[in-house]
């Protein structure tokens, strides 16, 4: 594995010291399953190190190839323009580094998985299914693109045996998106007896603090943890990776 691409797994950051201790945890399960990879950390706010000083420390290590992984569900703006706008920065100062960008976690069946295993671990099971609806709870974006991911992953989860899967979001709430404790009384409402809440988040943090607050305010059942690092997580980031990896060195959309 020398002569691979390194992986530089890019998160959001965030105030709560348990987001970037989340991420670290996710990127050395990561990091276990393919030894011999090298994989670093980056952060775009609040935490170090940030995304220019981590190439700047590759490069001096010899590292020439790079897939960089935005560690995010859907592309909305951090992954449309700030990450490559890091990106593009760091290459304009370091002569003749590549750098891939690999696509974002979600849509994926694995991201499926890991809600379900959250759900599992608080104390629902495969027979609890057909009569549990539940909320899939995102940050929230205004950006369409994002907004439409998140709607599709509701409905495929659905298809999995869920009575009902209502997507719902922390902030930015729209008609087509209620905030989670509006979703939680929506589905009581109709007459579920039992609904759960799952937050569609990587990390802990502000707005994952807002999902459970809205869990509990609407009278949900059952709270499932964040993905964080969750099995199917780490294997989905070298999927990612590897893909970005076999595709022509490319760094996309760094002047739009």
């Amino acid at each position: 594995m020398s002569g691979s691409p390194a992986l530089l797994v890019i998160a959001h950051g965030s105030r709560d010291p348990r987001h970037a201790a989340t991420v670290h945890t996710l990127t050395r399960r990561a990091r276990a399953l393919r030894p011999g990879l090298r994989v670093e950390t980056a952060f775009l706010d609040f935490n170090t190190p940030s995304v220019g000083p981590v190439l700047s420390s590759l490069y001096l290590s010899g590292v020439r190839e790079v897939v960089a992984l935005p560690l995010l569900l859907t592309r909305a703006f951090h992954a449309k323009a700030d990450i490559p706008a890091a990106l593009a920065e760091s290459t304009a100062r370091l002569p003749g580094l590549s750098v891939r960008v690999a696509d974002v976690l979600g849509p994926s069946p694995l991201l499926l998985g890991a809600l379900d295993r959250r759900l599992e671990e608080a104390g629902l099971t495969p027979a609890d299914r057909a009569t549990t609806a539940v909320v899939l709870a995102s940050a929230g974006s205004t950006d369409p693109e994002a907004g439409a991911v998140i709607a599709r992953t509701a409905r495929e989860w659905r298809r999995t045996g869920w009575c009902a899967v209502r997507p719902a979001f922390a902030s930015a709430a729209s008609p087509a998106f209620p905030r989670t404790e509006d979703a939680v009384r929506a589905l009581r409402a109709e007459g579920f007896a039992r609904v759960a809440v799952a937050p569609y988040v990587i990390a802990p943090g502000r707005l994952p603090d807002r999902i459970e607050a809205g869990a509990r305010a609407g009278g949900a059942d059952v709270l499932a943890g964040v993905l964080g690092a969750a099995p199917e997580l780490a294997a989905l980031l070298l999927r990612r990776y590897d893909a970005a990896a076999a595709a022509p060195a490319r760094l996309p959309a760094l002047t739009a």
